[in-house]
């Protein structure tokens, strides 16, 4: 005659379940695996970060106290760096400047504006920018862009000659500062309006909702619901494409024929010079000494870049600090 065996209880007297810590355990190692991954990938990147700083560290630091000879047309590194950490700046700015508001309508568009059907291959078209290499960019700027901007050069010299932006003369060539702004606005374009849409998709819907039910037309709701939520976002995507315009190197170097100066005119034929796109144009020929002073300056656009990402990252921390309040 058969028995019936009952099944394992606990203490409580419910059924034990023995696939449980079978799984636990399995979960457990794939977490564990997974968080190594991660930490060796964080630790990676960081010791990558210092190699790069130790090797301009080693290899730039002669380079601030070679023979006066190496720095001309200055007398010393600080002034001859000056000047380009000033062009650096300067053409980020401009490029900031246009190609911000760009991005922002482009991704407020694709996220709460576009039909569906547009919205998709519009955002593929824009995220496709960010794959052109930076030489096509380069010689667009230098061979197409510089031709069609010389009547608009002219007519900002006749018009807004009072400002000190565009005193002129204006350039015969097309190959200003401004040119080269125009040129990084479209490379930066891309990585702010991707990372700009996907913080607005992002916005909880229940805030969008809510706005939209207490009668706010579909821009007051973008202002006070989806604006607030994405701030933090915003910012974090425009120091992004400010990293990216302050390190271009080719694209501006093949737009612009720099020299180490400092001016606001960004019309004229004398340009302030970029960090990179000084690096770009004179490490190959360089003397040992010559290249010293070259790394220097890479030294301290490494510095400067880092010092900017910094910022930016202490300005959207705050913001989501407060939003958590």
């Amino acid at each position: 005659m058969s028995t019936i065996t009952e099944p394992e209880t606990n203490d409580s007297g419910s059924p034990l379940d023995t696939e449980v810590p079978e799984k636990a355990r399995k979960h457990a190692l794939g977490d564990r695996i997974f968080s190594g991954l991660s930490f060796t990938a964080g630790i990676t990147i960081m010791v990558a970060l210092a190699g790069v700083f130790v090797f301009l560290f080693i290899e730039g630091y002669p380079g601030l106290s070679v023979d006066e000879r190496f720095y001309r047309p200055k007398t010393d590194f600080w002034s001859y760096v000056g000047p380009l950490v000033f062009g650096t700046t300067y053409a980020a700015i401009i490029a900031l400047v246009l190609a911000v508001p760009f991005a922002i309508g482009i991704a407020l568009f694709i996220s709460h504006y576009a039909p569906r059907r547009l919205a998709g291959p519009l955002g593929y078209v824009i995220d496709l920018l960010a794959a052109i290499p930076s030489v096509v960019f380069g010689l667009w700027g230098g061979r197409a862009l510089a031709d069609q901007m010389k009547p608009f050069l002219i007519w900002l010299e006749d018009t807004l000659g009072f400002l000190p932006f565009f005193g002129g003369p204006a350039s015969v060539t097309g190959r200003t500062l401004l040119t080269a702004g125009v040129v990084l606005a479209i490379m930066i374009l891309p990585i702010i309006t991707a990372i700009s849409r996907e913080i607005f998709l992002q916005t909880p819907r229940l805030h969008e909702e809510a706005a939209l039910a207490l009668g706010a037309t579909r821009w007051e709701m973008i202002r006070m619901a989806v604006f607030p939520y994405a701030r933090s976002g915003m910012v974090s995507a425009t120091m992004l494409g400010l990293g990216r315009a302050l390190g271009e190197t080719m694209a501006v170097a093949m737009v612009l024929s720099a020299s180490p100066i400092v001016t606001l005119n960004i019309i004229s034929s004398e340009n302030p010079a970029t960090i990179a796109s000084n690096i770009a144009s004179n490490y190959k020929e360089a003397s040992p000494d010559r290249q010293a002073v070259l790394i220097a300056t890479g030294l301290i656009l490494f510095a400067f870049t880092f010092a900017v990402n910094f910022l930016a990252r202490y300005v959207a921390g705050r913001s989501e600090r407060r939003m958590a309040r």
